[in-house]
């Protein structure tokens, strides 16, 4: 039996067709294999970009108030039953929150857009692959330092 709600690290994904997931995987690998050839600036400025790409939640959060708002602004000025639009908007983000899956979902994995946790796993690999981690040491307390600063750089 499935968990009725999913880790957050994995819900979107779980409920993307695996043929999606996997596109998106073989895409995330290849920048990896493309930036990480090019040496600690390439990496780091690809690592700048990745601190502005949007992911799929970012992106659906945008949708959802872009369409509340609207419905809001047309139920106030066309007509009251425009009203209705708000409402079910909220409904698929409490649906999203828990389950990891809205309408809009689907058509925004299809168009390559990736969780924050894919977006992670890129961020990561270039950051191994620029060395950032080889200075972390079993040093006892500097050691956890020492991890958090790899990381955050």
């Amino acid at each position: 039996m499935t968990d009725l709600i999913p880790p957050t690290t994995s819900r979107v994904a779980d409920q993307t067709d695996s043929a999606i997931n996997a596109r998106i995987r073989r895409q995330t690998e290849a920048n990896v294999a493309y930036f990480g050839q090019g040496g600690p600036q390439v990496i780091g400025a690809r690592l700048r970009e990745l601190d502005r790409e949007w992911d799929v939640e970012r992106l659906l959060e945008a949708n959802a108030a872009t369409i509340a708002l609207t419905g809001l602004c047309l139920g106030t000025l066309v007509n009251r039953r425009w009203f209705l639009l708000p409402a079910v908007v909220a409904g698929f983000l409490l649906q999203h929150a828990v389950q990891g899956w809205c309408p809009p979902i689907p058509v925004f994995r299809r168009l390559g857009m990736r969780t924050q946790t894919e977006i992670e796993q890129e961020r990561y690999a270039l950051k191994a692959m620029r060395g950032d981690f080889t200075t972390i040491t079993d040093d006892g307390d500097e050691r956890t330092a020492t991890v958090l600063e790899a990381v955050r750089a």
